[in-house]
């Protein structure tokens, strides 16, 4: 039962290669590597049946794709991501250098496929932000590691591996120009896996330091770096897709940059979506220029509707009693949200999940995502917690925020635990889908659609991801979407009233 008296299904459908990661055969000694190649790896990660298994696939991971993008051309590269359900990595032969991605959720995952190269002779270079935050541990399973900047890093390690003089730590800060950095190299994916492979970032960074995110953690102080609008849109052209994400952290925080970024989107026809802080409503005419040059849809991290959780995290937002107005701001000139909702906060009793769950349902929210608070290393919250004595544990595959791993101040683990499951259950529900759908008719069919592709389709995304169909299952809701955005724009450009207020029905 939850702790609404009603009965919980705490657990969901889970492939066993959704689960688990894939079986490393024998590592094979004494064989040659091949030289002047490198394989860049994204490590496996068991996935929450409570979430939907679309989201894994909805992009490439920026990072690697960055990565080869600084990679000098007499090098041989290969992209490799085991969440795509493709068996192990490849290792014949072994390459003469592989790169892992290293995240705390999948940290053990990581250092296991490091070991396994380095014993058929690969040399192993990790980076990330688990490495960032825990060198010392990252160091004792890799020739090398980059800390901090690694497109920065990338071809200074390369120069050495071809000396022979590889070094232990590769050390860079977020100083450097963004707009020096190479455009990512996105020729190495599987296209086919991905509901789009231009996954973009123009911005890096973010104004607020929340207490729990990562962007907070001991020595990783990255300014607010933005790139060249030109640069951005000419890798928006190359990819040709009709869908880009961009995955800044809060690609607001600059408004009069993103007004530009908006303007130069506008003659792409293209739709798009970012992550953006709510306090983007400021200014309702720059929203009518994120529609009008395409966006579709936002992801916004609300965090709480508790002032007291918002004033503990630092976290600068307007106040958690005019969110529904501003959402109201979005939803007119057509964009949907995404609200992102933490959960365990020390101001959040047992009452946290259905407040959450109906505030979202009166607002209309086309998705939300939720997450159990969780301290990672490095950052404000884990000393604050660690210095009171309420981390539970540190098995790192566990700090993914599905799983409890402090000690809640007004409710017990289980309850948090459960109700994390129920606000999921509840609002994937057939009632829920229907009761947020769009206020316009006609778009009732297309968010529908999306909806129950997106949330209620475990199953199907298991053999979507397995057989390499996410493209081409997705790209006709995507086009469907495009197509009724760009008569939706033609009728907000014949309005000549920029304001809140005013708005024409987007239809999408």
């Amino acid at each position: 039962m939850d702790s609404f008296g009603r009965p919980l299904r705490r657990s969901g459908f889970v492939p066993a290669d959704m689960a688990s990661a894939p079986a490393l055969g024998p590592a094979v000694r004494g064989r040659p590597v091949r030289w002047r190649s490198v394989l860049l790896l994204n490590p496996f990660y068991p996935k929450d049946p409570r979430a939907s298994f679309g989201k894994h696939v909805l992009t490439p991971t920026l990072a690697l794709t960055s990565i080869a993008g600084a990679t000098p051309p007499h090098w041989d590269i290969q992209y490799w991501d085991e969440n795509l359900l493709q068996g192990p990595p490849p290792c014949d032969p072994p390459p003469q250098l592989v790169g892992i991605t290293v995240h705390l959720t999948f940290a053990r995952r990581a250092y296991e496929l490091a070991a396994w190269y380095r014993s058929q002779g690969s040399l192993v270079i990790l980076g990330g932000l688990h490495v960032l935050s825990c060198p010392e541990e990252a160091l004792q399973h890799a020739d090398a590691i980059a800390i901090g900047d690694g497109v920065q890093l990338w071809p200074t390690i390369l120069s050495d591996v071809e000396a022979g003089s590889l070094r232990a730590r590769y050390e860079a800060d977020f100083s450097r120009s963004y707009a020096l950095d190479p455009p990512a190299r996105r020729a190495i994916l599987p296209r086919a896996s991905f509901l789009t492979t231009t996954s973009v970032i123009a911005t890096r960074g973010c104004h607020n330091r929340c207490g729990f995110c990562y962007l907070s953690t001991d020595r990783l102080h990255m300014p607010y770096r933005m790139r060249a609008v030109e640069q951005v849109v000419d890798e928006i052209v190359a990819d040709r897709q009709p869908y880009t994400v961009f995955i800044d952290n809060n690609l607001g925080s600059r408004p009069d940059y993103l007004r530009k970024l908006c303007t130069a989107l506008r003659p792409l026809g293209i739709i798009w979506s970012a992550a953006v802080t709510i306090d983007i409503t400021d200014d309702p005419s720059l929203v009518r220029d994120m529609a009008l040059s395409g966006c579709t849809g936002v992801f916004v991290g609300f965090e709480s509707l508790n002032g007291g959780n918002l004033r503990d995290a630092r976290k600068r937002t307007p106040a958690p009693e005019d969110y529904a107005r501003r959402v109201s701001v979005l939803h007119c000139y057509g964009i949907q949200v995404n609200g992102s909702f933490v959960l365990g906060f020390d101001h959040d009793h047992r009452d946290v999940f259905q407040r959450s769950v109906e505030w979202i349902e009166a607002n209309r929210l086309e998705c939300a995502t939720f997450h159990i608070l969780t301290p990672y290393p490095g950052t404000p919250l884990f000393r604050q917690l660690e210095s009171q004595g309420r981390i539970l544990h540190r098995d790192w595959d566990k700090y993914d925020t599905a799983h409890v791993v402090f000690q809640p101040r007004h409710m017990s683990c289980d309850e948090l635990d459960y109700g994390y499951a129920w606000c999921y259950q509840k609002l994937f529900s057939h009632r829920s889908i229907w009761q947020r759908r769009p206020s316009d008719p006609k778009a009732v069919l297309g968010y529908l659609a999306m909806s129950y592709l997106y949330k209620r389709s475990n199953r199907f995304w298991h053999l979507l991801i397995k057989h390499r169909l996410t493209a081409s299952v997705w790209r006709p809701l995507i086009e469907h979407s495009r197509r009724r955005h760009l008569r939706f724009r033609q009728r907000l450009e014949a309005s000549a009233v920029a304001r809140a207020s005013h708005c024409v029905s987007p239809g999408v």
